[in-house]
């Protein structure tokens, strides 16, 4: 990894810069807090986001809503550029995030984005969970922060060295295989709990198997019995259907017996109606006597009552001539007077348009009474002869109704003549009828006789039908209990079966347990008795090489920085250990630029070896070092151009107010701040 170019807005006390990095080694000059180290601090953020107890406020300039960081760089040929930026709201996030590769752009989330870099950086994955260790340890540490590793705690700076190393995992496996032996004991336990019982479930299921056995030839005795007894109940059913055919032959017998009784009944009755009717027909014929009647006499008669009234007829249409006559003259006069009492009030004649005198008046007046007169004359003699033709009329009318009833005693003596034929042919029919009716009552009694003689034969099977019952009864009580002994023998095998096949379940299932419990003795004496003691062996071997590489490594940079005899090496928990002719010295008792040589040889160190165990991450070429030198004598400082010569990387940037540094490098970026903001100058 080549960092190009950073470009901070509103960074600290940065408004905007841009910042080119190129190969070789380069210092950020300037005097302290004019923002060099805000440089280093961009740069990690557009790597990898805030960190974890690093807020917002830390990084965006007082003030300002809104600020961001661009970074270009290099990574084995592509060409890399991420963006992030922060915002104010409530608290101070970051926003937005982008990553741009060959000039493909995407927008991620702030995870996304993180484990985007870490896969570019070929950093393990176990890394995307913590803090930026690896980043730290390999790239760049504030020397403040690697001062502060050395005066951890042995347990603290072990732990951190385990994560930075990536060789945690051996506790972790540690820690784990206990806890799988913990809970393999309690499995363990519980399989052994319930194995105790396999012998006697064993013991148990034979027994029930053989009382099974025994109940099923019980059973087969049982269907067998059930089986004669439903013989017998089916064969008293066929004897029962037998006699109740004959039973009910003897029913339709009686119904025939009944039948022919209401029929001898009826035509005995038939007969006695028939006897009482002849009586009644020949006393009526009797009382009737002999009528003679003269044929021709209706036919007189209705010529009579024809010329009645066709003189009828000529008088109707004279007295009708007469009526119309009367109501002509009635309705003349009322015209008449009409005409006068329309002349009386007349002066002018509405025709010739004259005067009408009185004379006139008179002679008309006279004329008219005369007519009206007349007329009263001729109605009256009118009335009078019209009074004479409807007595006439009238007296007609009265003869011919006097013939109508001639005619109908005739009628009626004539449908007397013929109903005494009738009843004496009637009379004849029903003693016929009577004498026929009389030799069916015979044979009909003759029939009945027979019929009850059928009958009280078949009466016989009644008593039989009983006895069958009976018997019928008896045999489906016995083919119930039969039965109900074979349900109840089913049930109990059935619940045998269940019984001894949850037994044999049970017995499997245990026998796997105690296959398990075999398995779970072998698993947990191979954790405890190998697995543990190779990884610990494992573990122990790699700590014992990371600290004699480290323990070289520090020892070489240690005296590179510092020219007096000392011997350094590190510890079984990399503890650094400072001696001077065999006497120890304390770290808090060494001066101020010894506690940094110390620091930076331990950082030196640090870096070979994690590039060395982790030889395919992409940041080996870059190693950024913030005040190196706090608190180095002048000697010290001209021993920092063999450092940093036999660092050997590709891009080294150093941040330092120490101005001899500067013959020591490539290139120089100078800062200063004015008035609150930082730039370059």
């Amino acid at each position: 990894m080549i960092i190009k170019k950073i470009v901070l807005d509103n960074i600290r006390s940065y408004e905007h810069q841009e910042v080119e990095f190129p190969e070789g080694s380069t210092l950020l000059a300037g005097d302290i807090g004019s923002g060099k180290t805000s440089i280093l601090l961009a740069i990690e953020f557009a790597l990898f986001g805030l960190q974890p107890g690093r807020k917002g406020n830390s990084l965006l300039r007082n003030g300002k809503n809104e600020g961001g960081v661009r970074i270009e760089f290099n990574v084995e040929g592509k060409e890399i550029i991420i963006e992030r930026t922060l915002k104010k709201g409530k608290t101070i996030s970051q926003d937005a995030c982008s990553i741009t590769i060959d000039g493909e752009k995407k927008e991620l989330s702030v995870t996304e984005l993180k484990d985007k870099v870490l896969d570019i950086l070929n950093y393990p994955k176990e890394f995307s969970k913590k803090q930026n260790l690896l980043y730290k340890f390999t790239v760049y540490t504030p020397q403040e922060e690697m001062k502060q590793i050395i005066l951890e705690d042995s347990e603290t700076r072990i732990n951190t060295l385990r994560h930075v190393f990536g060789i945690d995992k051996y506790k972790q496996i540690l820690e784990n295989t206990s806890v799988v032996i913990s809970g393999l004991r309690e499995e363990r336990k519980i399989a052994e709990g319930a194995t105790l019982t396999l012998e006697q479930d064993k013991t148990d299921l034979i027994t029930k198997e053989e009382e099974l056995e025994g109940k099923r030839h019980g059973l087969v005795s049982l269907e067998r019995e059930l089986f004669e007894k439903k013989e017998i109940k089916k064969r008293i059913e066929e004897e029962m259907e037998e006699v109740s055919k004959k039973m009910e032959e003897k029913i339709k017998l009686q119904q025939e017996v009944e039948k022919t009784k209401i029929m001898i009944s009826g035509k005995n009755e038939t007969i006695s109606d028939n006897v009482r009717t002849s009586k009644m027909i020949a006393e009526q014929i009797k009382e009737s006597g002999e009528i003679k009647i003269d044929d021709s006499k209706i036919t007189n008669l209705s010529n009579e009552i024809e010329l009645i009234k066709k003189e009828e007829k000529i008088l109707d249409e004279k007295n009708l001539q007469i009526t119309s006559e009367i109501s002509s003259l009635t309705y003349k006069s009322q015209e008449d007077e009409t005409i006068k009492k329309n002349i009386s009030h007349l002066d002018i004649c509405p025709t010739c348009l004259q005067d009408v005198d009185a004379v006139y008046k008179s002679n008309v007046f006279n004329k008219m009474d005369n007519d009206i007169s007349g007329n009263i004359r001729r109605i009256q003699s009118l009335r009078i002869e019209k009074e004479s033709i409807v007595k006439k009329i009238n007296a007609l009318d009265f003869e011919v109704s006097l013939k109508q009833k001639e005619i109908q005693e005739t009628n009626l003596l004539m449908v007397k003549q013929a109903g005494i034929k009738e009843k004496q042919k009637r009379l004849e029919e029903i003693e016929k009828l009577n004498l026929t009716l009389e030799k069916d009552v015979e044979l009909l009694e003759q029939h009945m006789s027979i019929l009850k003689n059928s009958v009280f034969e078949l009466s016989r099977f009644d008593l039989i039908y009983e006895e069958k019952e009976k018997n019928w009864e008896i045999a489906v009580k016995e083919e119930r209990m039969a039965d109900i002994k074979v349900a109840e023998l089913k049930r109990e095998i059935d619940l045998f079966s269940k019984q001894i096949e949850e037994l044999r379940l049970r017995i499997i299932k245990v026998e796997e347990q105690k296959k398990r419990l075999n398995y779970l003795l072998n698993l947990e004496s191979w954790l405890s008795d190998r697995f543990l003691s190779v990884v610990t062996f494992i573990e122990k071997n790699v700590m014992i090489r990371l600290k004699t590489e480290f323990s070289k490594f520090f020892s070489e940079w240690f005296g590179m920085l510092v020219s007096e005899s000392f011997d350094v090496r590190l510890q079984d928990d990399f503890t650094p250990i400072i001696e001077q002719q065999d006497y120890e010295l304390d770290y808090d008792y060494l001066s101020g630029g010894e506690r940094t040589a110390v620091a930076l040889a331990y950082r030196l160190a640090l870096n070979q070896v994690i590039n060395s165990l982790l030889s395919k991450i992409k940041t080996k070429d870059l190693v950024i070092l913030d005040e190196p030198t706090d608190g180095f004598s002048a000697p010290q400082l001209d021993k920092m151009r063999d450092v940093l010569q036999e660092l050997n990387v590709k891009q080294l940037i150093i941040v330092s107010h120490e101005q001899k540094i500067e013959g020591f490098v490539e290139n120089i970026v100078r800062f200063k701040k004015e008035k609150g903001i930082s730039g370059r100058y």
